[in-house]
């Protein structure tokens, strides 16, 4: 029997922060840091080892596209990645520190005053949450944890039981919204939950392995996002034997 949903937890980044200047540049660093020290890596060879960490899921992805360029060479690997985070600071000021995705304040507001909990999981540094509060949606979350706080990971999914709890509901209480099979949907549906992936940023063509790490919805935008969290409100879908037969 399907439990009656009342909490949403949200990732950061992709249904809230759309990322899409912070991925290009982010790529565009690990291109040239490499290319300055004699790899040749082309404009296509870097996206068919992005799409490589994508299908592999790579937890950590830019970790994996190093590697597989670099092809296990950690001096190279640690002055690329050593380049890649001194140039944060300028990221982020590239981007304005949050790419806030437009219509998310209004839906928040209005699944909070339908009464419905909003929870952060997301594997993000603390400074996400100064970014939201700067954005105005922070106020909308009754749990406000992210990776950076509680020291744990995604797809970990200690880290979706840890903002259950902070919310006071049982996962089967509970939908995930996120855009990625890996970090979002698998962990979230080995615990029950109702799953619906925002299909956008570099995750966007990443496919589940099996039928149970299939979401139980794809979306594409924010108005789409707001029907089938109110749909699911309405008439949860079945989470039970999520894992099926082995």
């Amino acid at each position: 029997m399907a439990h009656k949903i009342k909490a949403v937890l949200f990732d950061v980044g992709g249904p809230l922060d759309t990322e899409i200047i912070m991925d290009r540049e982010i790529d565009e660093q690990i291109k040239a840091s490499f290319r300055a020290r004699g790899a040749a890596i082309s404009d296509e060879n870097y996206a068919e080892v992005n799409r490589w960490a994508v299908d592999v899921f790579a937890a950590k992805t830019y970790h994996s596209i190093m590697w597989k360029i670099a092809e296990g060479d950690m001096k190279l690997i640690e002055q690329v990645e050593a380049e890649l985070m001194v140039t944060v600071p300028q990221r982020n000021k590239m981007r304005g520190d949050f790419e806030l995705r437009e219509g998310i304040p209004e839906l928040l507001a209005e699944l909070s005053g339908d009464g419905i909990l909003l929870g952060l999981a997301a594997n993000q540094p603390t400074t996400a949450l100064d970014n939201m509060e700067q954005q105005g949606i922070l106020k909308y979350f009754q749990y406000r944890e992210v990776s950076g706080s509680i020291n744990l990971r995604k797809p970990d999914p200690r880290l979706l039981l840890h903002s259950c709890e902070g919310l006071g509901v049982g996962p089967q209480e509970a939908i995930m919204v996120g855009d990625r099979i890996d970090n979002d949907i698998v962990p979230a549906r080995m615990l029950g939950m109702a799953t619906i992936r925002f299909v956008s940023g570099r995750h966007c063509q990443q496919q589940p392995r099996s039928w149970n790490e299939a979401p139980h919805a794809d979306v594409y935008s924010v108005e789409e996002l707001g029907q089938t969290i109110r749909r699911f409100v309405a008439a949860p879908p079945n989470t039970s034997g999520d894992d099926g037969p082995e």
